[in-house]
């Protein structure tokens, strides 16, 4: 289980434990080289073979079966990455569950929970902001504002969800030994495939008479780029697949599927299913704060508006859209965006980003940057053509100002699996999407530009053995 806690305030989620959940064993019936010719197909890492998620190789016979495990180095979170003075974190292993109050800390300053604070790191923040510019501009002031309503809500939450992580022993002070560890530098992996997207407008177009919605990967295989851009690709056994693209290697998990191209080229996700009753949006939001090379290029708000959720939407399908901290994009999502798709807004959840030992990994009042992100959740409102199917079922209203707790992954937007938490919140079948993706999940469909980033292979380590 990804989550580790659930209380009324939301959820503690373990984000690396999902990942390996998946079950990336490959097929027993595949013949694999003998242990020492697969090291040079992972990076060294320092995971534990032992690891509790049970992630493991088993035998069958002379066959020898391979289980991959995502590198747990990737969540060594064990300090913030700015500290501040004093230190803000959620106040952990207090038996009050009210809002405390903490003494002077040498600084002139107290901190308080709730608005009070809230008023004090304004007044800081201003200070500090004359240092380079006398007034604040207008989305500075916007997102003062917001923090202040939010504030009370994410600390108290956050503590309650990381007392309960700490009685039972999720979360823990550091050791010297953590403490010195350092953050895990990643180098450029895989191929290019936002490059490949774009060449793929270049193809030779598809026959009408070939065309197919889907492909099913058999075993092993070096898939043409071409068919991996022209249609879906299903991986529907219960077992991981290997695809190689462009000499490089990627696993699928089992049922899964996925389609690699750019917003231009949505077509055969199009033709693929009906309508999904789930889907999940990261879009690539313009920043001029965030270099995003070899990334995702920014879309523009008229750009995000034409994704065509309405064509992709199932009646009453769940659209739920991460949304960074500028009140901009805030404000068009629901103000515009939602309204657009004809989705009614009905909730903001955060997800709360910590370290091992229960801190927030930047200070929560920070003036450069916040702990936590925003979900803006709807649901498709209005007529649509398919009716109902027959197994629709009344799920739980979707409530409010929900938090999602979880030490986040280092790699660039990898954000933590809703899957576990949706689940109170629809129906048993649901067909899920997801959109702008970077990675797979069984039981979705997932579409973007990089959607087999953090697939490759130099971002898990193989466990073998054979009789």
């Amino acid at each position: 289980m990804s989550v580790v806690h659930q209380l009324s305030v939301g959820w503690l989620l373990d984000h690396l434990s999902f990942i390996n959940k998946a079950g990336y064993q490959l097929c027993p019936s595949c013949q694999y080289p003998a242990p020492s010719a697969m090291e040079d197909l992972v990076a060294p890492s320092t995971v534990d073979t032992t690891y509790s998620t049970g992630a493991a190789v088993e035998r069958a016979g002379a066959t020898l079966k391979k289980k991959y495990v995502f590198r747990e180095e990737f969540f060594h979170v064990f300090k913030p990455h700015i500290v501040s003075a004093p230190q803000q974190k959620p106040q952990q292993g207090s038996s009050d569950a009210g809002p405390r109050e903490g003494k002077d800390s040498g600084n002139g300053t107290e901190q308080h929970e709730g608005a009070k604070n809230s008023d004090v790191s304004i007044a800081n923040a201003r200070k500090k902001r004359k240092r380079k510019c006398s007034v604040f501009n207008q989305g500075e002031l916007d997102a003062l504002e917001y923090h202040t309503k939010i504030r009370g809500l994410i600390l108290e939450g956050t503590r309650c969800l990381i007392e309960e992580g700490f009685k039972s022993g999720f979360l823990h002070p550091i050791s010297a030994k953590q403490s010195s560890i350092k953050s895990v530098v990643t180098r450029h992996v895989g191929c290019g495939m936002a490059e490949l997207c774009e060449m793929a407008k270049h193809f030779p177009s598809v026959n009408e008479n070939d065309h197919r919605s889907a492909q099913i990967i058999d075993e092993e295989t070096s898939t043409p780029e071409q068919d991996l851009l022209s249609c879906v690709t299903e991986n529907n056994t219960d077992y991981a697949k290997m695809i190689n693209l462009m000499g490089q290697k990627y696993l699928v998990p089992p049922k899964s599927s996925f389609l690699l191209s750019d917003i231009s080229c949505m077509q055969p996700l199009l033709n693929y299913k009906n309508k999904y009753d789930v889907i999940v949006i990261d879009p690539p939001w313009q920043n001029q704060s965030v270099k995003r090379s070899n990334r995702y290029s920014h879309l523009s708000s008229w750009q995000i508006k034409k994704i065509p959720i309405p064509s992709l939407a199932a009646p009453n399908c769940l659209v739920v859209t991460w949304v960074t901290n500028r009140q901009k994009h805030l404000r068009f999502v629901k103000d515009e965006l939602y309204p657009y798709w004809s989705v009614k807004t009905l909730a903001e959840w955060h997800w709360v980003k910590i370290t091992r030992s229960g801190e927030f990994v930047f200070p929560l009042d920070s003036s450069h940057k916040k702990p936590y992100e925003v979900l803006v959740l709807g649901r498709v409102q209005g007529s649509i053509d398919l009716p109902l199917r027959k197994s629709d079922v009344e799920v739980l209203p979707i409530p409010d100002h929900k938090l999602i707790v979880s030490v986040p992954c280092t790699l660039h937007s990898h954000k933590p699996p809703l899957t576990e938490i949706l689940t109170e919140y629809i129906k048993p079948d649901a067909e899920c999407l997801e959109l702008f993706a970077r990675c797979l999940q069984p039981g979705w469909t997932s579409w973007g530009n990089e959607v087999l980033k953090f697939q490759h292979i130099d971002y898990f380590i193989a466990l073998h053995n054979e009789n």
